[in-house]
């Protein structure tokens, strides 16, 4: 399956060598940006399947080019973070505004290639401990600092049987179906099945926003930063 894909990122060593680890793997690179401006011409453009996207770009950053890029019309693409920083609390926000997880942008070319085709192909959360770190760190908290009330039902969650509730509670803690399986005793297509689900009735593009609405309904709890 042809993946095609948009390198935004305003180092142009950056985005020569992302082009040459991912064309090496077989995966079309259509368009480089520069700024976030010019990421969203370029997916407006060329209707890429995936864009690696720089956090920190110059006119408009990565995060707002993600929220305009990630709009809900049809054929969106699906949306890498690159960041610098494992830390980098924007990463939070890009995860909130729909991307599909982030790389560290000194990812090996195995990885890279690799987090491109889990992403095209609907599975995400790449990296799942750094980005519940992340989530943990700066998950939005009720007005007095303290995370959301898990013992109080949700809308968001009304529709989720318990088992699922229990495969999200997991599943946010950066367990993959490996581990979730073993973890419940369950194949692998079960658990596929109930992530699926859990998506649906969310109605949400997956892994990653899952983890978003379990920590912002308060499902599981954000540790406290130091």
């Amino acid at each position: 399956m042809s993946v095609r894909v948009v390198v935004a990122d305003d180092q142009s060593l950056v985005r020569a060598g992302f082009r040459m680890i991912l064309t090496a793997g077989g995966i079309e690179v259509v368009a480089e940006a520069s700024t976030g401006s010019e990421a969203i011409d370029a997916v407006r453009r060329t209707r890429p399947d995936v864009v690696l996207m720089d956090i920190r770009m110059p006119e408009l950053d990565g995060l707002e080019a993600t929220r305009r890029i990630l709009t809900g019309a049809p054929g969106e693409p699906r949306l890498i973070m690159l960041t610098t920083f494992d830390l980098d609390h924007y990463v939070y926000a890009a995860l909130a505004a729909g991307a599909s997880g982030f790389l560290l942008k000194d990812v090996t070319p195995e990885h890279l290639v690799n987090a491109v085709l889990l992403v095209r192909t609907g599975d995400a959360l790449l990296a799942p401990t750094i980005t519940r770190r992340l989530v943990e760190r700066f998950a939005v908290r009720s007005a007095d600092g303290s995370a959301a009330d898990a013992s109080v039902p949700h809308r968001e969650l009304t529709a989720l049987t318990p088992r699922e509730l229990e495969v999200l509670r997991l599943l946010a803690q950066g367990l993959s179906n490996t581990e979730l399986a073993e973890r419940l005793h369950l194949s692998g297509a079960t658990v596929k099945t109930h992530v699926a689900r859990i998506l649906a009735k969310l109605d949400i593009r997956d892994r990653a926003q899952a983890v978003i609405v379990a920590y912002e309904t308060g499902l599981v709890s954000p540790r406290r930063p130091p």
